[in-house]
């Protein structure tokens, strides 16, 4: 029996799968859908690092309980030979990913603005003494890094550097001397790392499920604010400006909009650039590889880089 089957036999000890599909992967997780003839589907996630699950899943259940924002519903997790798992019913609905650019103009800007407002929402719900990767605690509560807010910033950003390859080194300089902190900041609030049409399901035009939340951070507010608003409404590769707008809109409708400076824009699209393998990422749908995506990175950085501090 796989590893994957013995997690589904844990949760529904009573029933075997009709079927188990495995989709996509990501870089971190192995998932599995197992579909059962008189029960809701179920998702498994297995990853090599049972803390960051137990993390992750300790975050999902906190979601779910505190906001209104669309979550699945997390029904355990555990360790399974030196492994993680964590297993949460199936949400149907459409993929974001592949969606997303072909949706009409006035559905992408109100997935946008609900975007916003989900972002808006966990700020409001999920405060933290210190900035950094979150953990959990002996007593079962979300703690943040122990890190000053400035300290996880250029951590963070001096990994993200170094993890671009050759084809960015003649704007390390620029990035380096941009990607000073802010001097001004605000309590640490949650930071969901890869907050994203393509980690999202859609069903009649509404957000139905936000899917990842793995990697959890502590971090000024602007600072998530300026990396879900670069994956929202540049990462695509339609008009950003409507996006833009669209996005504040929905997080204005909740909280005030925290401004963002420059560092925190830059720092957005240098962590976007590579993934956690050391990979440059695919930007756009139809997804851009090779020197095509490194050079729309190249153009998003110089962006930013030509402006002056602040919006």
């Amino acid at each position: 029996m796989s590893d994957v089957e013995q997690v589904f036999r844990r949760v529904v000890p009573d029933r075997m799968p009709e079927t188990i599909e495995r989709p996509r992967q990501g870089n971190h997780k192995r998932t599995a859908v197992a579909r059962y003839p008189d029960r809701p589907a179920v998702v498994v996630q297995l990853a090599d690092d049972p803390a960051a699950v137990h993390t992750e899943a300790t975050l999902l259940a906190a979601v779910a309980d505190r906001t209104s924002v669309p979550v699945p519903r997390l029904l355990a997790h555990g360790r399974l030979d030196g492994r993680g798992y964590l297993v949460t019913e199936y949400v149907d609905g459409t993929d974001l990913h592949e969606r997303f650019d072909a949706l009409p103009a006035d559905r992408r800007q109100q997935v946008a603005r609900q975007f916003g407002s989900v972002l808006a929402r966990l700020h409001e719900a999920f405060a933290f003494e210190s900035a950094g990767p979150l953990s959990v605690d002996a007593g079962g509560s979300l703690i943040g890094g122990g890190r000053s807010i400035a300290e996880a910033f250029t951590t963070a950003a001096e990994d993200a550097l170094a993890a671009l390859p050759a084809a960015f080194d003649d704007l390390r300089p620029e990035l380096a001397a941009a990607l000073e902190p802010p001097a001004r900041t605000r309590r640490p609030r949650l930071f969901p790392w890869d907050l994203r049409p393509g980690n999202a399901l859609v069903s009649a035009g509404d957000l139905a499920a936000v899917l990842d939340w793995g990697g959890p951070q502590a971090a000024d507010p602007a600072l998530s604010v300026a990396k879900t608003e670069h994956l929202v409404a540049r990462w695509y590769g339609t008009d950003p400006e409507p996006l833009r707008s669209a996005f504040r809109g929905g997080y204005r409708s909740v909280r005030p909009l925290p401004s963002v400076p420059r560092a925190y824009r830059v720092a957005a699209v240098v962590t976007a650039a590579v993934d956690s393998a050391g990979v440059v990422t695919r930007p756009h749908y139809p997804e851009r590889t090779g020197a095509e995506a490194v050079a729309i990175h190249r153009a998003w950085l110089t962006e930013w880089l030509d402006t002056g501090e602040g919006e």
